[in-house]
């Protein structure tokens, strides 16, 4: 695309769709939170009007393809700065000018959509391919596997970190104020980092244990 020739652009655009995916993960934390509260009435309302109604049917798509495009366009960025930058970090004491966060975006990325594969495989692919009759009870029986749950655990502790840092680097990509803003966002991405690496961790930890 022409639009997203320049390094700039290409910033640009990989911060917009971070920011779309993170409401998209804060939502679905909301929604599986009516696992624990209300309850299962609640869920399987929920799921029903997920599958029913036409604007988020129509949103499934470009979800998908926002997904894909943040993680093609995070190795291509990764790749390009890796090439251009003539000092390795392990050379130049990387933990004085970054976190750890900053430095290892693209691992904790890659680790989060090997669990998204996994997680589409266990819930969305029979949610789509066939009838469920209960959907509590099939996210219910896959947090009783203590090998899913571990995972499940890891993969949104890694997604925290990933949010911690960034949430912050999108804003700034979009050219917000340094001077001004930098500390209000690194606390608010740390704030939403931990809300998701601890809300989705504690519903999967409640019900392996209840």
């Amino acid at each position: 695309m022409t639009i997203l020739k320049t390094s700039v652009a290409k910033k640009v655009a990989m911060a917009l769709s971070g920011l779309f995916l993170v409401i998209f993960v804060l939502l679905h934390l909301a929604i599986n939170l009516t696992l624990i509260y209300p309850g299962k009435e609640a869920f399987d309302a929920a799921v029903e009007f997920m599958a029913t109604n036409p604007f988020i049917q129509l949103m499934q798509p470009i979800l998908f393809l926002t997904f894909i495009f943040h993680i093609g366009m995070g190795i291509y960025l990764e790749w390009t700065n890796r090439s251009k930058r003539s000092v390795k970090y392990v050379n130049n004491n990387p933990g004085v000018a970054s976190t750890w966060a900053s430095r290892n975006m693209i691992w904790t990325g890659l680790f989060v959509l090997l669990f998204l594969i996994i997680h589409l495989f266990n819930y969305f692919v029979p949610f789509k391919t066939q009838e469920v009759p209960d959907h509590y009870a099939l996210v219910i029986r896959l947090f009783k596997n203590p090998y899913y749950t571990l995972l499940y655990v890891i993969a949104f502790l890694a997604l925290g970190r990933h949010l911690s840092h960034g949430f912050q680097s999108a804003f700034q990509s979009l050219g917000t104020p340094r001077e001004k803003c930098n500390k209000a966002l690194v606390i608010t991405g740390k704030i939403i980092a931990f809300i998701v690496a601890f809300g989705f961790s504690a519903i999967a930890i409640y019900f392996y244990f209840n």
